[in-house]
């Protein structure tokens, strides 16, 4: 396949970056390395679309009324990205690689960066960063799952994988090395770049001894689980009110 049938085939969806194969994640290493000699094939070229003018490498993802996905101005996906039917974006950036699922709601200024999988029924807050991986091209890109809420301002970088049907609070900062501390039981454990499915998570510091003295680092803390067994928005809403986490 060459490097314009494999992006071609990325933004129909026939093809994606990475893919859940039992409770792992395989990246399709050839698709992320056809992005990057993408970026090399193309040049720097004008754009207009209706009143919006573009000087980019990557043309602009097309057909959003045959796809079925909403597209409030003025969201911008690019070509090679992925949305599946009923997807809303309100103001927000869809990069090239990415993958979003049937009915996922990209809210005002979220962004979705390159190569990541977003799942089927995901809300994305407003103001969300969901962080690019591109490079090197065996890393895994950074992934919700199916149900999941991510908070306003939350930040997920460095290929973080969210389970699913998590709750992120508003202001979740999550990197590669960020603890997530579960706090629920008798003895607390600890994740990195990684929440488990169901897991309800405020942000939180702990302390930690420097040559200059002692301060609060930032982590995250599962403070409860939403239960999997009730309905998705009835249960999204109980987990807000019961751990007082506002959207």
């Amino acid at each position: 396949m060459t490097v314009e049938e494999t992006i071609e085939a990325l933004d129909r969806g026939e093809l994606r970056v990475a893919e859940k194969q039992g409770d792992d994640w395989v990246v399709n290493v050839e698709a992320k390395q056809a992005i990057l000699d993408y970026f090399g094939l193309r040049k720097v070229a004008p754009q207009e679309l209706g009143p919006f003018e573009y000087s980019d490498k990557i043309p602009l993802k097309h057909g959003y009324a045959e796809l079925g996905v909403r597209v409030v101005p003025p969201a911008t996906a690019r070509y090679g990205a992925f949305l599946s039917p009923g997807v809303v974006l309100m103001p927000s950036y869809v990069n090239i690689g990415a993958w979003v699922g049937p009915r996922t709601m990209v809210d005002t200024w979220a962004t979705v960066g390159s190569c990541a999988q977003i799942g089927a029924d995901v809300h994305l807050a407003g103001g969300v960063g969901i962080g690019g991986v591109l490079e090197p091209v065996q890393a895994s890109p950074v992934i919700v799952e199916d149900g999941a809420f991510i908070g306003s301002r939350c930040i997920l970088t460095e290929g973080v994988r969210i389970g699913e049907r998590a709750v992120l609070a508003p202001n979740v900062s999550l990197t590669a090395s960020v603890p997530v501390i579960d706090v629920t039981g008798l003895e607390p454990v600890e994740y990195r770049g990684f929440v488990p499915p169901n897991a309800v998570v405020v942000p939180g510091t702990r302390p930690k001894e420097f040559a200059a003295g002692t301060y609060q680092v930032a982590c995250a803390l599962i403070i409860g689980r939403r239960n999997p067994q009730t309905d998705l928005k009835t249960s999204l809403n109980d987990a807000l009110r019961e751990f007082e986490i506002g959207s």
